[in-house]
């Protein structure tokens, strides 16, 4: 019973987001544009650059990343928490000017404010998570108490 529960909602989840214009070719043309931009930044693209040598690769990677997370598509395996943790210099300067790139591609791609929203909405929590498990990282959750705590 649980297990056809979940694949409803799975159902449920990809109907609504086919529905609003969130598909597998608009994941395709966000993940694109975006990486054209990330690579062209002064901030993040130097990131990307050292450790990106196949981006074909890491392109499919992202596209089945974001088919997951926004079509319950199931495509993606892997640690993100892992390969971002291993990057030393992150901190939330990258992750506000990551989300503020992504903002903009969304507000020059994105089909309908939904659509946008949606994509806003998952990045910000998906960045908010992996900050989180970075401060944890490196300081342990004395990090985050004293963030909550000012």
């Amino acid at each position: 019973m649980t297990s056809n529960h979940a694949e409803q909602a799975r159902a449920r989840k990809m109907a609504d987001a086919l529905a609003c214009g969130i598909d597998d070719a608009f994941i395709s043309q966000l993940v694109e544009s975006f990486y054209d931009t990330v690579r062209q930044d002064d901030t993040l693209g130097p990131i990307f650059a050292e450790r990106i040598g196949d981006w074909p690769h890491h392109l499919t990677r992202m596209k089945d990343f974001w088919a997951s997370i926004m079509l319950e598509s199931g495509r993606f395996s892997g640690n993100p928490m892992r390969k971002h943790i291993a990057i030393g210099e992150l901190d939330e300067a990258h992750f506000a000017r990551w989300q503020s790139l992504w903002d903009q591609t969304l507000a020059r791609i994105a089909p309908n404010a939904a659509v946008a929203d949606r994509f806003r909405e998952a990045a910000l929590r998906i960045g908010e998570s992996l900050l989180t498990g970075i401060k944890i990282d490196r300081g342990g959750l004395a990090a985050i108490s004293a963030r909550a705590s000012s």
